[in-house]
């Protein structure tokens, strides 16, 4: 089987002003689907092909294939990443969520203080992520194409901090970008759904 470019959740302006129509474009048309067709590609007649997203990641790392990795580990950031944002955003976490955010960064502000650092800090490409890490939330970076997605950590959400996600809108002021992301676009819910124990929307 191929692996399906995922549908975005939104339509490609439904993110403006904070993230333009023509950035979505260039992002999803381009990089996305750029991803999934050089991993189809690079899967064809292969074990891969028989493999979930998720399991070609898993399997690529174990084996170190890593242009398949690179490739797979992409296709899947991105179509978390979609779902990790919403139109209108969900301006704040509720119930069991909301409930560890306070008990490990201390409360809401605190929180976007640590992620806000912690994707300013990511030289060159690279992803910032909300992870679960046992009974506790932690802030995580991965560089280039590395996430946590089939490891021992479960993403709840995540940010690409690679230029080609803001720079056409926010040039070099990656800080802006982050900030329209924490203010405006995270989705609450999403993440919340993603907490282990609560059945899992698959990104792709």
């Amino acid at each position: 089987m191929s692996i399906k470019l995922s549908t975005l959740p939104y339509d490609q302006d439904a993110l403006e002003p904070y993230v333009s129509a023509r950035t979505l474009s260039y992002h999803y048309d381009k990089h996305h689907r750029g991803y999934v067709e050089k991993l189809n590609k690079l899967i064809k007649d292969t074990p891969y092909e028989a493999l979930s997203l998720e399991d070609i990641v898993a399997r690529a790392r174990e084996n170190a294939d890593i242009e398949i990795l690179n490739n797979a580990a992409q296709a899947w950031n991105h179509a978390f990443l979609w779902e990790s944002m919403a139109p209108t955003g969900v301006a704040k976490p509720n119930g069991e969520i909301k409930r560890m955010i306070e008990r490990d960064f201390g409360d809401l502000a605190s929180f976007k203080a640590r992620f806000k650092a912690a994707a300013l800090s990511v030289f060159g490409s690279g992803w910032t992520w909300l992870v679960q890490d046992g009974l506790k939330l932690r802030i995580i970076t991965s560089g280039n194409a590395d996430s946590p997605v089939a490891t021992h950590m479960t993403p709840l959400l995540t940010l690409d901090v690679w230029e080609h996600a803001y720079y056409l809108d926010y040039q070099n002021d990656r800080a802006g970008y982050i900030d329209a992301f924490l203010d405006k676009l995270i989705n609450w819910d999403f993440a919340a759904a993603n907490l282990s124990g609560i059945p899992r929307k698959k990104a792709a």
